[in-house]
C-alpha cells in the first residue's frame, strides 16, 4: 500500500483573502491537521494583544514553539495545514526552516484577492463576530504595506488561487 509523503500546506494572502477558509478545506483530508495561528494566539495571548507590536511579539513566541511541533508532526507522517500568514520573506523563511527538518513535500497557496474584496470580507467577518480578532481597515492597510508576494527564488511550490473579478 502506497502512503504519499506528508505535505506542509502554507498560506499567503492579505487579511480576509480567504486563507482560513481554504485552510479548513485543505485540512479536511485524512491524515491532515490544521494549525491555526489566530486560534492559538487567542487562546494563549488574547489579554496581551492590543497593538501591532503586541501581535509581532506574541506571534514570534508562538512560532518558536510551533515550528518544532509542526516538524514533528510531518516527520510522523501527518500532513499539516499551517494557517499562519506566509506574507513576508521572514515568515516564509521560518516556514522553510520547518521543512528543512523534514522530508515532507509542500505547497504554498497564494490567494490573490483584491483589496476591495478583502476589505468587504473583513467588514462582513467583523459584523458576524465569528473571528477571534476584529481587524480594522487601518490595520488591514498597515499589514498590507508589509505584504511581499513569494518569488520563485524562494523555492516554494506555489499554488495560485485567483479571485474572479
Amino acid at each position: 500500500m502506497y502512503n504519499p509523503p506528508p505535505t506542509l500546506h502554507m498560506l499567503c494572502g492579505k487579511i480576509a483573502a480567504g486563507k482560513s477558509t481554504l485552510a479548513k478545506r485543505l485540512a479536511s483530508g485524512n491524515g491532515t491537521v490544521l494549525v491555526a495561528e489566530d486560534k492559538w494566539l487567542n487562546a494563549l495571548f488574547s489579554d496581551e494583544m492590543a497593538s501591532v507590536p503586541d501581535y509581532v511579539r506574541c506571534s514570534s513566541k508562538l512560532r518558536s514553539i510551533m515550528g518544532p511541533h509542526v516538524s514533528s508532526l510531518l516527520n510522523a507522517g501527518v500532513s499539516v495545514v499551517l494557517d499562519f500568514p506566509a506574507n513576508t520573506i521572514e515568515t516564509r523563511s521560518w516556514m522553510r526552516s520547518i521543512l528543512d527538518e523534514t522530508s515532507a513535500s509542500h505547497q504554498l497557496h497564494v490567494l490573490c484577492a483584491p483589496d476591495d474584496l478583502c476589505l468587504q470580507r473583513l467588514r462582513d467577518r467583523n459584523a458576524r463576530g465569528d473571528h477571534p480578532f476584529a481587524a480594522t481597515e487601518e490595520q488591514f492597510r498597515l499589514f498590507s504595506k508589509h505584504f511581499a508576494p513569494p518569488s520563485p527564488a524562494e523555492g516554494f511550490n506555489l499554488v495560485m488561487h485567483e479571485e474572479p473579478n
